[in-house]
C-alpha cells in the first residue's frame, strides 16, 4: 500500500493504541486528504495507550483479573502523580485561553501592567516551572502573563520595549513547552514562529540562538532532519564572538542539539564533530541555565547518551550508564537521561534495567515523563515482551496512559 506499513500497524492506528511515527505522518495525511495540523489533532484525541493486549483495562487504571495495581507512591509530596487526569484537564482547559492571548498580542486587553523590570521575576519563575516540568502550574498563569507582557511591550522607552520583547520570548518558550509535549503541534509551530519574530525586537543574538535550539522540535516532529541540521548550523554561524560564558553556552547548546540531529539521521561522523565543539564550549562554561537552556558538562553528557542511543552505539551507552545526572540539573533534563537510557537498555535486551530507568524518570519529572512519546514506546515494547507483566510494570503503563 501507499504507506508501506503492515495492515496490523494500520489497525493499531485505527484503534488508537499506537500513533504513527513523525516521518510517517506526511504520507498518512496525504492518503487521508487532510492537513498535517488536522492529522495531529485527530491523533492527539484518539491515541490512548501503549500497544498491548491489556489495552483499555490499563488505560483506565484497572488491572486484569487477579492482578492488583500497586500505587506509585503514598507520600504527600508526590500526590500529584496519583491524579494525572485532573492535571491534564487543567492543561487542556488552558489551551483556548493561551490561543486567545496569542491572537491579541498586538491588541492586548486593558489591564494592570508592570514594568519589564518588575515582570522579570515572573518570567524566571515560569522558566523554572518549564525546566522542572511543572506544567499544570505553568498552564494556569501563562495566558495572563503573556497578555501583560504584550501590554508592557507597547509602553516605555526603547530599552523597556526590548526588555519586554526578551521576556515575552521566554514566556512563549514556556508555552511551547506545554503545547509540544501535550500534542498541540499546530500551536507549538505557531509559538515558535512568534518566538522568532518577538526575539528580533529584543535585539539579542543569544536569544535568537535559543529560539533556533527550540525550533528543532518542528523538524523532529516532521522528520525533516536535513533542514534541522541546516538551521542549527546557520544559527551557530550567526553567533557573535562575545567571549562570554553566555555566548559559549549558546554555541555549545546548538552543537549538542545538532549532534542529536546527526545521530538520528545516522551520521556518526557529523555527530562526533558537533559533540567535539560542544565539549570545547563545556570546558569554559559552568553548568547553568542560559537564555532558558541548560548547558554545561552534565547537560552535554546527557546529550552524548542521546546520540549513542540514536546511533545504537553499545560503547557509548555503556559509558553513559555508568554515570548519574546530578540533582542540581533541572528535573526535565534529568528525566531525559533516564528516558534515553531506558531506550538504550531495551536495545541491549536489558528489560528489567529499562523498567527501572522509566521508574527513575517518573520519580524525577512525573509530568514530563508521562507526556513523552518514547516512554510510551518503551512501555509498549516491555508489555509485548512480558507474557506475565509485573504489577509494577502494569502500574507504570496505567499511569502513563492517564492523559
Amino acid at each position: 500500500m501507499a504507506l508501506k506499513v503492515e495492515r496490523t500497524t494500520i489497525g493499531r492506528w485505527e484503534r488508537g493504541v499506537q500513533s504513527p511515527q513523525p516521518w510517517q505522518r506526511r504520507g498518512l495525511a496525504t492518503v487521508l486528504r487532510v492537513s498535517l495540523d488536522e492529522l495531529d489533532d485527530l491523533l492527539r484525541r484518539t491515541t490512548r495507550c501503549p500497544d498491548t493486549a491489556i489495552g483499555p483495562t490499563v488505560a483506565a487504571g484497572r488491572a486484569p483479573a487477579n492482578v492488583e495495581l500497586v500505587p506509585a507512591t503514598s507520600t504527600s509530596e508526590d500526590a500529584r502523580e496519583q491524579t494525572p487526569a485532573a492535571e491534564v484537564d487543567v492543561i487542556h482547559a488552558a489551551i483556548p485561553r493561551l490561543r486567545r492571548a496569542l491572537d491579541r498580542l498586538d491588541l492586548p486587553d486593558d489591564g494592570p501592567t508592570r514594568t519589564p523590570a518588575n515582570l522579570h521575576g515572573d518570567i524566571i519563575s515560569a522558566s523554572d516551572d518549564r525546566l522542572q516540568s511543572r506544567y499544570e502550574s505553568l498552564a494556569r498563569r501563562l495566558p495572563d502573563l503573556i497578555a501583560e507582557l504584550a501590554r508592557a511591550g507597547q509602553l516605555g522607552d526603547a530599552t523597556d520595549r526590548r526588555h519586554a520583547a526578551a521576556l515575552l520570548t521566554l514566556a512563549l518558550r514556556a508555552a511551547d513547552g506545554i503545547a509540544f509535549k501535550f500534542g498541540y503541534l499546530d500551536l507549538s509551530a505557531r509559538l515558535i514562529d512568534l518566538m522568532r519574530s518577538v526575539a528580533q525586537f529584543a535585539e539579542d543574538p543569544l536569544l535568537l540562538a535559543a529560539v533556533a535550539y527550540v525550533r528543532t522540535e518542528t523538524f523532529f516532529a516532521t522528520g525533516d532532519l536535513d533542514t534541522a541540521a541546516r538551521a542549527l548550523e546557520l544559527a551557530t554561524d550567526d553567533l557573535p564572538a562575545l567571549g562570554t560564558a553566555s555566548s559559549s553556552a549558546a554555541f555549545g547548546a546548538l552543537h549538542m542539539r545538532a549532534a542529536v540531529v546527526a545521530g538520528r539521521a545516522g551520521k556518526p561522523g557529523r555527530a562526533a564533530e558537533h559533540l567535539r565543539e560542544a565539549r570545547r564550549a563545556a570546558t569554559v562554561v559552568p553548568e547553568g541555565i542560559y537564555q532558558g537552556t541548560a548547558f554545561g558538562p552534565a547537560s552535554l553528557r546527557i546529550h552524548e547518551l542521546a546520540v549513542a542511543v540514536e546511533l545504537r552505539d553499545p560503547l557509548g551507552i555503556e559509558r553513559a550508564a555508568a554515570w548519574q545526572p546530578p540533582a542540581e540539573l533541572p528535573a526535565e533534563r534529568r528525566s531525559h537521561y533516564f528516558i534515553d537510557l531506558a531506550r538504550a537498555q531495551l536495545t541491549l535486551g536489558r528489560h528489567e534495567d529499562a523498567y527501572l530507568c522509566l521508574q527513575a524518570a517518573r520519580r524525577t519529572a512525573p509530568e514530563h515523563t508521562r507526556t513523552h512519546p518514547q516512554v510510551r514506546q518503551s512501555l509498549s515494547t516491555l508489555l509485548r515482551t512480558h507474557t506475565t507483566p509485573s504489577t509494577g510494570l502494569l502500574d507504570l503503563a496505567a499511569w502513563a496512559c492517564a492523559r
